[in-house]
């Protein structure tokens, strides 16, 4: 009566937190994460075939989190951890009330910082969406980080001041990179792509539009 989907991301396994961590650390290639992420996926898949989900997902086990893989794609982008950013932000006493509320330590979330002219070195998602449609003749979403949530996150006035003259220039890049995921993936066949914008609600709620901001 319904179609029905997921919202993107499932919760990793110990293999694939394991792989996560030594991927980021340098103990495993490409090739071998790629073997375990594979098989998360398949696995993925498997589950929400055999339940009937109308739209599939690939699980986002390829990513540290829903938007700060964006680092290993696109050039200009720093991976930084927020206790690193503390030192750099505009407004630290905001930021330090920020990391206050947060439910985990501010060493854990590594947010991707533009520090050059951002370009896209390679696709985002293409290679993810072909890998799944290997799986399912079903229909596939694809997830990707939303051009608001990007532009004020990855700005930091220290950084990305060095190359754009504020957020809305850098942004326009960011809309480039966007765009043309976009183009690619409807030319690979893909239906459905969802972006994803979880600091629009905080607008909504608090109207905050210039308080920084990271998910």
């Amino acid at each position: 009566m319904f179609t029905t989907t997921q919202v993107g991301s499932w919760p990793r396994s110990k293999s694939m937190l394991k792989a996560l961590r030594d991927y980021r650390l340098g103990r495993m290639n490409r090739k071998e994460f790629n073997t375990v992420a594979d098989d998360e996926v398949r696995r993925t898949v498997r589950i929400q075939e055999d339940v009937g989900i109308d739209i599939l997902v690939d699980g986002e086990h390829r990513r540290d989190n829903f938007y700060s893989f964006i680092t290993d794609k696109v050039d200009g982008t720093r991976l930084m951890s927020l206790a690193e950013m503390l030192d750099e932000v505009e407004d630290r006493s905001g930021f330090e009330e920020m990391l206050d509320t947060l439910d985990v330590p501010a060493s854990a979330i590594r947010n991707p910082t533009c520090v050059g002219r951002l370009k896209r070195r390679e696709p985002l998602a293409v290679d993810d969406y072909l890998f799944v449609k290997t799986l399912t003749d079903k229909p596939v979403k694809i997830t990707l980080p939303g051009p608001y949530l990007l532009s004020r996150s990855m700005w930091v006035t220290r950084y990305a001041g060095k190359v754009y003259k504020d957020q809305f220039d850098m942004g326009d890049d960011v809309v480039s990179i966007l765009r043309s995921e976009i183009e690619e993936l409807a030319q690979a066949g893909c239906e459905f792509v969802q972006f994803d914008e979880p600091v629009l609600t905080e607008i909504v709620m608090s109207q905050e539009c210039g308080r920084r901001t990271f998910m």
